[in-house]
């Protein structure tokens, strides 16, 4: 945490959107830390918070753009191999294949809402052969989706980021276990609820 600090009070915006490219591209860095971070930064610097989601989104697709070639180049034999070199990555992957098998393409977008596997997707989805715009159309959906909630969250309680943080800290997993399915609910409440009006139009 102290070399993100150093890197943003040094290099300022360039560097947050920086580390939010390497946290899609699988880099070891904490999207639940890094994107309230961005929102507290963008309103520090006077940034519009459509303006913030735009950015920090096409940082992340172009990142997430670098674990699906590479899933694309290597295939399931490299995803086996760096199991086996880095067990830790068992069950990330895993998780990622079985979401991918259970809901195929719209997995990616699926996955980018669920905290353990919405970084390693890219790789099974290039592994499993997604075509290139398929997964990018996906993945920017569930990105805009998951860098709105969490950067929200650091702009708009910019005023407030010191008591923020702290308790942020402290129930962010509680945060993010209850506020991502509502946000789930939410969307899914919106974009059914226009075709079930039309089918009970068309059963008249």
């Amino acid at each position: 945490m102290s070399i993100i600090n150093q890197l943003i009070e040094d290099y300022g915006l360039p560097a947050m959107f920086f580390l939010i490219f390497l946290e899609y591209a699988c880099f070891p860095v904490s999207s639940e830390i890094i994107l309230p971070l961005a929102g507290l930064v963008g309103a520090c610097h006077g940034l519009s918070f459509p303006l913030l989601v735009l950015i920090s989104s096409t940082c992340g697709l172009a990142g997430t753009t670098i674990t699906y070639g590479i899933g694309r180049a290597g295939g399931s034999p490299l995803l086996e191999r760096a199991i086996r070199r880095f067990p830790s990555l068992k069950r990330p992957i895993l998780a990622s294949y079985r979401t991918f098998g259970n809901h195929g393409r719209g997995a990616v977008l699926l996955s980018r809402l669920l905290p353990l596997c919405r970084t390693y997707i890219g790789f099974v989805a290039g592994a499993m052969r997604q075509p290139l715009m398929s997964y990018l159309a996906c993945s920017a959906i569930g990105i805009v989706i998951w860098n709105s909630l969490l950067t929200s969250l650091g702009f708009y309680f910019y005023p407030y980021r010191g008591i923020f943080f702290f308790y942020f800290n402290l129930y962010k997993k509680w945060i993010l276990i209850i506020g991502i399915p509502l946000l789930l609910f939410f969307f899914l409440t919106k974009f059914t609820a226009p075709s079930r009006r039309q089918n009970g139009k068309g059963r008249e």
